[in-house]
């Protein structure tokens, strides 16, 4: 289940910046946002919006359940209040300096810099969003606040329950000890109003006979109503959806977000189902990422700095391109940078010259030799064994390998550490080449010991098969081109590699699944993603560069791909056994693909000796660095 929220101030500000309607917003977005993740193959039982008649219900309900359960009290505050536009400036209306950490942007009902939540009154040098020239003051207004200092110690209980049995990842609430951390829990907890002064949203409900409380014209604080859109698209998909919302005991919730909403899922939507009184299904596990910075900056939809998703189908990299990286990157413990260096390294050396060349290598050769029929194995169907012990055996720790990091991989994936389960797919792909650079794959081999060659093939396109499971969830497009070339349905990841597509199966015609990029267009992007400013600068240097007679030469091209190096990582207190022996591994395949490019001819002699060649020794390395900084975050959460 997943939607547009589309109720709140955000929206009614950006409809009077675009002259037009909220609801006509709504409908512009709401195609966008779909037709992006269709792009992205981002796939929803159910794609809604909470513009609907079911959130109107399931919020309306919630809310007269806690004033049932008195939960509400009404209050009487200063609100900023815009003296020109005559009227009351609420959450994203008022701009001002945080008084938290001083950033001159922050919003009314947030600070994008310190992530702290506030009210328009705390803001220093408060400035209406419609004018900054309009006089700001404040005036009474009277809405509904829950009370959360007094679901407080219901909530504690719940936060540190919940954490425990669905494994949270360390955040800004509770760290990876239990200890709760949020300096508005650690204070105490404040009545939070739950009503705002806007038109666009959940009418505040009155019940008939009853005292309005003087919340006629309010609607619900965009905080207690979008939420309730996870139930309510649920309600709009199936008249059933008590069945997923009201079943704690037989349901999961797992939630993925940016650190800058976990206070509103794991605090402030959590207090106010527990005050609702009904048995909701609560959150099982959260999945908290940090920032992803853009090169040497911060990603800015206002000034248009970084690639957004209908900018990043602009380039026309296939959007397995793009979820890769996204995931490989994916800040999951401390901020990660894009880059348009790295973006293109990742398909080209990983993707490309790894994942992809270990299947098009496969069904290539038996297409070419064996007219696209897999050749009869001396393995059994089944369970692959792996005992070693045949003299015979080509690469004989093939299987056992593989087998472990499936292990790792399915280890991973229950943990919810996204990017080490996609590393370890790239693991997978990585040692299945080795194994055929080992095995010798190739023509000699055919003519000398065709049982042997049969057998490697058989057991690489098994492992192919194995490949097509266990990249499904990071990118379902490359899965299917998969089991297309290899003719074979969708299957479930496996404990152990197995002989699953036997003699005599018929396979599909190969292609290549990855493309390469030219490094020129990381330049090209950088100036089209970066900004005015970064054009602006790109427009002059070039009509400097005329006015002068110069022409762009391959050195200037260099420079101008030059970006920020990556930073080495740091580690929080004494390194590990483990960190000690992938930094020596590291050492070592650096040294060895130093060595490739510095004594070519030798060294590819070395190469084939040892199973290995170029591509496949630079990507290897890329994945060992990979796991290196993943330690070296974990070190910090930890810590």
């Amino acid at each position: 289940m997943c939607g547009t929220d589309e109720y709140g101030t955000a929206t009614e500000t950006q409809a009077i910046k675009e002259g037009i309607t909220p609801q006509e917003l709504c409908d512009k977005y709401h195609e966008l946002h779909k037709e992006t993740y269709q792009w992205f193959d981002i796939g929803f039982d159910h794609f809604g919006r909470t513009s609907t008649i079911h959130q109107t219900k399931v919020c309306q309900d919630a809310y007269l359940n806690l004033k049932d359960h008195n939960c509400l009290v009404k209050q009487t505050k200063q609100q900023t209040y815009c003296e020109n536009c005559a009227k009351f400036l609420a959450d994203r209306f008022v701009e001002g300096t945080c008084p938290n950490c001083g950033y001159d942007d922050a919003r009314g009902d947030q600070c994008d810099a310190c992530s702290r939540t506030l009210d328009p009154i705390e803001l220093i040098n408060p400035r209406c969003l419609l004018d900054k020239t309009h006089k700001v003051t404040t005036r009474e207004s009277s809405h509904m606040f829950v009370k959360l200092d007094e679901l407080q110690p219901r909530l504690e209980e719940w936060i540190k329950r919940s954490w425990k049995e669905g494994k949270w990842s360390p955040n800004a609430v509770i760290n990876a000890e239990g200890e709760i951390i949020d300096a508005r829990l650690k204070g105490g907890l404040r009545p939070s109003p739950v009503t705002r002064d806007l038109s666009w949203g959940v009418p505040v409900p009155v019940r008939e006979g009853e005292e309005s409380d003087g919340m006629e014209n309010k609607v619900l604080y965009v905080w207690f109503d979008a939420p309730f859109g996870y139930p309510s698209i649920t309600a709009s998909y199936t008249p059933e959806w008590h069945q997923w919302w009201f079943n704690h005991k037989n349901v999961r919730l797992y939630q993925f977000m940016g650190k800058d909403n976990v206070y509103f899922h794991t605090v402030f939507w959590p207090a106010i189902l527990l005050g609702d009184g009904r048995p909701w299904t609560t959150l099982h596990h959260l999945s908290t990422t940090e920032y992803l910075q853009y090169e040497s900056g911060k990603f800015s939809k206002s000034r248009n700095v970084g690639v957004f998703g209908p900018g990043a189908r602009e380039t026309g990299v296939p959007a397995s391109v793009w979820r890769y990286y996204l995931l490989s990157t994916r800040p999951e413990n401390s901020d990660s940078i894009f880059s348009w260096n790295e973006f293109i390294a990742a398909n080209n050396s990983v993707l490309l010259n790894n994942f992809g060349n270990f299947v098009n290598r496969v069904v290539k050769f038996i297409q070419a030799k064996f007219n696209s029929v897999v050749p009869e194995s001396p393995d059994a169907p089944g369970a692959i064994p792996e005992d070693s012990s045949d003299p015979d055996l080509l690469d004989p720790t093939f299987v056992p390998e593989i087998n472990a990091l499936l292990k790792e991989y399915v280890a991973a994936m229950e943990a919810v550490k996204l990017r080490l389960g996609l590393q370890t797919v790239m693991s997978m792909s990585a040692r299945g080449n080795q194994y055929l650079q080992r095995s010798g794959l190739g023509n000699a081999l055919l003519a000398s010991r065709p049982d042997a060659c049969a057998q490697v093939l058989s057991r690489a396109l098994n492992l192919i098969y194995v490949l097509s499971a266990v990249i499904h969830p990071f990118m379902p497009g490359t899965s299917n081109e998969i089991l297309g070339q290899i003719n074979a349905p969708a299957r479930t990841v496996p404990e152990r590699l197995s002989t699953d597509i036997l003699g005599g199966h018929t396979l599909g015609s190969p292609t290549y699944l990855f493309t390469k990029i030219d490094e020129k267009k990381a330049n090209e992007w950088r100036i089209k993603f970066g900004g005015a400013a970064v054009a602006a600068q790109a427009a002059a240097a070039e009509q400097q560069d005329v006015k002068a007679g110069k022409k762009k030469g391959p050195a200037a091209d260099k420079k101008a791909k030059s970006n920020i190096p990556p930073k080495e990582p740091e580690f929080k207190g004494p390194k590990t056994q483990e960190v000690l022996d992938l930094e020596a591994k590291i050492k070592a395949q650096g040294d060895f693909v130093r060595s490739i490019k510095e004594a070519k001819a030798e060294a590819e002699k070395r190469a084939k000796a040892e199973g290995e060649n170029l591509e496949i020794a630079v990507s290897e390395l890329l994945i060992l660095k990979s796991k290196l900084l993943e330690l070296a975050e974990a070190s910090h959460a930890d810590g």
